[in-house]
């Protein structure tokens, strides 16, 4: 072995373990920051590593795509708002699977010979679960992308028979993966062709069957799809470190999606194969019962000052009127006058894992009262106001008491045994689920109509100026 090659399999060693510790940093709010750092530094080290190792050429070629690509990054990231950052990672993991769909098709173009026949087989499996992965994810993570970004319907996409359509395109594919692999097989372009429209075609089915409530399980496992693509083109490629990094992103992609779908009371076989967890359950739908009442701002906050405990429950609304920064200064300030102040977050608040934590986070909202549903329901009972910000579906009774609803069965914010609740909506539209609310019609809920940073904003006003 040559020294660049040694140099090179330090580097790829270092980086690895760079990103092992991004992963690591990323479980807390506390670490998050650092842990991003070490993931930019494994990468720096792991595009250098590669760029300059042995048998590599065009390196202008190459330092020119690297910065148009950079720069249109930079660019996205910039212009890209938090409300949309689920669709823009929706967006990129189809980019991840495209990339191995064409690092595949180049790999199986490659004239070089190979030792043995079964070295060539090898190649050959590689190159075509490399394409089935790559095609599933490109296809599943527009779908994705459309769903999140509204110009798709969230509800899902049924028929009778669907999962036996979605059994036969598999085998199918199997089928002509044992004929590609085998030595009959005359023209392999063709069939890796086939085997890609169909793969293509599974990625859009399996994810247009899968409702709005469970978005964020299938960004989580189109993260994991991204990375075991990645690990695929890593095989193929030989690249160790792409191998490892696959592994890692498609491994702690699966484990999310296990975890969410555990908080969701979901079986994760059934949302990843769409099969029934988001349909709609059959018999009568229980009657919404009671009458919606409004309540002005000042009226709620001389409530928020007459409350000793208040618990804040965020939703896609607060990401979507950016009211994380007036919530900060609200909790400050109620904080201030010795109230016990908690945010109550969610699991699949918002679109996407962690989307609720990410904006309080930027807007330095102590990590210390952050706490997670399972602990604001324990004494919920005893809390004196809970103010719903743009939330739904995480606070819908629907989820406890309603075995006709879609989402019946998912743990949520147990809000409606508080003493008071105050929802924070722009209107009565229902949730991402598409489900009604049984909650506004509660007895001790009222509706706050308006944007929800407008809103706060005027409750700081009435808080600081009028009622001190």
């Amino acid at each position: 072995m040559n020294i660049a090659k040694e140099l090179q399999t330090v580097a790829y060693l270092f980086a690895s373990i760079l990103f092992i510790l991004s992963l690591s940093g990323l479980s807390s709010q506390s670490t998050a920051k650092r842990g991003v750092l070490y993931g930019i530094a494994g990468m720096v080290i792991a595009i250098l590593a590669t760029i300059f190792g042995e048998g590599v050429e065009g390196h202008m070629y190459i330092f020119v795509a690297i910065s148009i690509a950079s720069v249109i990054g930079y660019i996205a990231a910039r212009k890209v708002e938090m409300t949309s950052m689920p669709q823009l990672v929706a967006i990129l993991h189809s980019f991840v699977g495209l990339a191995a769909v064409l690092v595949g098709v180049g790999s199986f173009l490659d004239t070089t010979e190979f030792t043995s026949n079964a070295a060539h087989v090898i190649h050959l499996v590689e190159v075509y679960v490399g394409v089935f992965i790559g095609a599933v994810t490109f296809t599943g993570s527009i779908i994705a992308w459309g769903k999140l970004e509204g110009r798709i319907s969230s509800k899902p996409w049924s028929f009778k028979g669907l999962q036996y359509l979605n059994l036969a395109v598999f085998l199918l594919i199997a089928l002509i993966g044992i004929f590609f692999c085998s030595p009959l097989a005359s023209n392999g372009v063709l069939l890796l062709g086939i085997m890609f429209a169909l793969s293509c075609f599974l990625g859009i089915s399996l994810v247009m069957a899968i409702g709005g409530g469970d978005m964020p399980v299938v960004v989580s496992m189109l993260n994991s799809y991204s990375g075991w693509a990645a690990s695929a083109a890593g095989f193929m490629l030989g690249n160790d470190l792409l191998i490892v990094t696959g592994a890692l992103v498609g491994s702690s992609g699966a484990i999310l999606s296990i975890h969410m779908c555990e908080a969701m009371n979901r079986s994760f076989f059934s949302v990843i194969f769409a099969s029934g967890s988001t349909s709609q359950k059959s018999g009568v739908r229980t009657a919404i019962e009671g009458e919606v009442t409004s309540i002005g701002h000042e009226n709620v906050a001389s409530n928020l000052m007459e409350s000793n405990s208040i618990v804040i429950v965020p939703g896609y609304g607060m990401a979507v009127a950016k009211a994380q920064y007036p919530i900060y200064e609200l909790a400050q300030f109620l904080r201030s006058k010795g109230k016990k102040v908690r945010f109550a977050i969610h699991p699949v608040a918002g679109r996407l894992p962690g989307h609720m934590n990410v904006l309080l986070a930027e807007a330095n909202v102590p990590y210390d009262i952050v706490c997670d549903m399972e602990e604001i329901n324990q004494d919920i009972a005893e809390t004196d106001l809970v103010l719903v910000v743009g939330a739904n579906d995480v606070v819908n009774p629907s989820a406890q008491d309603d075995p006709t609803s879609s989402i019946y069965g998912m743990p949520v914010i147990e809000a409606w045994r508080a003493r008071q609740v105050v929802i924070m909506k722009r209107s009565m539209s229902v949730g991402y689920s598409g489900e009604d609310n049984p909650l506004f019609y509660k007895p001790n809920a009222d509706m706050l109509y308006g944007d929800a940073k407008e809103s706060v904003e005027k409750l700081n006003h009435f808080l600081k100026d009028k009622l001190v």
